[in-house]
């Protein structure tokens, strides 16, 4: 049986499109990835959670404990016998489970062309629902689309791993009712609040002022009343709110209970000596599947974020491309510990020492910097959805095909988060949280920096190893940055 028609069923462990048989049973990349790092002698996990965890795509890198116990359950072994060698019974009932997996996508593919043809509503995935209600059909000029202009793994990334990473604005759950009239800037409002057609009244605009110039950040203009600049009533911002909170909420790897509970779980001298006897090379490896791992909750968390679905496919991909990193350490708040100046890493809270073989202690200091700063703030859990949402949603980025969208879209965030402060009565926060995000770029353009630096010198690491996401996201870039010294 061709590997290609074993695809079909689902990973047996999270339900991710699956890429052949590993070690006896049908799984993905990353769970036969994770099942092999499990058999190593030193891996040992845990649960916090009386090991009932639910493991998806979405949850499985919660829990490693509840993931290897699942993997074992399925039948997962080292010494599973290979596909070639599956007895007959074994192969024809594979061939069966194709078959019936088969049906059910053309059934599916019926139904689908039915509505499309009918002019019916193709429903978008959300929380809850699965990735086989996204209608191949809208997918395919995605891809077209993303296979000329070069970012091939990253669309593939959007068709394989999340089939709704990039939505056509006509297929958008949001209404318009939050950004209709809603104008572009303090400007354009002074001049009108729409012309009644349901489309943002932009006149006035001048696109030519926008700034292109990616570390650029807006400036912040302190805003008495929110409400004075929305068209609409409060509880649309507060829906608007409530939007960000819930997409924040469902993709954070932790709970803040869980993270309290393990914040004195440390590394021992031990395991701290083993981070620091890896290569430079392997040590980056890892890091870069951790991060990779971090990055694709906070795609989840962006195609949440009302207005998102509404941009074009161009510039939904170019937003994730330069700012999911900087979400990723706005994010990292949550899983610092000031006490002891450690971060929540591979299950243990981790502190600066862990990463020296990475060999950028700067770059890792002024991260651990960064964090600290942020928990300083003391921002609530809604603070950091909404501001999680303003960083990523950022009409400066380069490559934005529709900058006047972006930015309407970020006004509106932008006015959530006001609506949040304002109501918690911590309206001087927002000025810190723009000196934050200028220090993002700063550090996001180290990191840029220091990929660089590892790129030359270990290349095959760099262009075979890294996860296929984490080259897409990062490394085309650093490949364009002028030469650096590194120090």
């Amino acid at each position: 049986m061709m590997r290609a028609q074993i695809e079909v069923i689902p990973c047996k462990i999270c339900g991710d499109k699956s890429s052949g048989v590993h070690y006896g049973v049908i799984t993905c990349e990353g769970c036969k990835g994770f099942f092999r790092r499990s058999q190593l002698p030193t891996v040992s996990y845990s649960c916090s959670r009386q090991s009932n965890c639910q493991i998806d795509r979405a949850s499985r890198n919660r829990c490693q404990h509840c993931r290897l116990q699942k993997c074992l359950a399925q039948g997962m072994s080292k010494d599973a016998v290979k596909f070639g060698r599956m007895s007959k019974r074994q192969r024809d009932s594979l061939n069966s489970e194709v078959e019936r997996y088969r049906q059910q996508q053309q059934q599916q593919q019926q139904q689908q062309q039915q509505q499309l043809q009918g002019d019916a509503p193709v429903a978008l995935p959300y929380p809850g629902k699965t990735c086989q209600d996204r209608s191949p059909q809208l997918l395919q000029p995605m891809a077209v689309a993303y296979a000329c202009s070069g970012d091939v793994e990253l669309m593939s990334y959007a068709a394989d791993v999340h089939p709704y990473l990039v939505c056509s604005p006509n297929d958008s759950q949001v209404s318009g009712r939050i950004y209709r009239g809603s104008g572009v800037s303090p400007t354009s409002r002074s001049q009108g609040r729409g012309d009644g057609s349901g489309h943002p009244d932009i006149r006035g605009f001048d696109f030519r002022q926008q700034s292109h110039d990616p570390m650029a950040i807006h400036p912040y203009t302190h805003v008495d009343d929110p409400y004075s600049l929305y068209p609409h009533s409060p509880r649309n911002i507060d829906e608007l709110c409530a939007s960000v909170v819930r997409s924040h909420r469902e993709t954070s790897q932790y709970r803040l209970e869980e993270l309290q509970a393990l914040r004195w779980k440390l590394f021992s001298r031990e395991e701290i000596q083993v981070y620091q006897s890896k290569t430079v090379d392997k040590m980056w490896q890892h890091c870069a599947i951790q991060l990779t791992n971090a990055v694709q909750y906070v795609v989840e968390f962006a195609k949440h974020i009302p207005g998102f679905r509404m941009l074009s496919q161009n510039d939904q991909i170019a937003l994730l491309k330069t700012g999911s990193m900087e979400v990723v350490l706005v994010r990292m708040c949550r899983f610092f510990n000031t006490e002891n100046n450690t971060v929540f890493f591979d299950g243990k809270f981790a502190g600066t020492e862990v990463f020296k073989s990475l060999a950028c202690g700067d770059l890792i200091a002024a991260v651990f910097d960064f964090a600290h700063g942020m928990c300083a703030l003391k921002l609530s859990e809604q603070q950091i959805a909404l501001f999680s949402a303003l960083v990523l949603i950022n009409a400066d980025r380069p490559c934005l095909e529709d900058r006047g969208r972006v930015q309407r879209v970020q006004r509106s965030v932008e006015l959530g988060l006001t609506h949040i402060l304002h109501r918690d009565n911590q309206d001087s926060l927002m000025h810190k949280l723009y000196q934050r995000m200028a220090v993002l770029r700063s550090l996001c353009s180290l990191h840029m920096e220091k990929l660089r630096w590892f790129s030359q010198r270990y290349p095959l690491t760099a262009h075979s190893l890294f996860p296929p996401l984490y080259k897409e996201l990062f490394a085309s870039e650093a490949e364009l940055l002028p030469g650096t010294t590194h120090s």
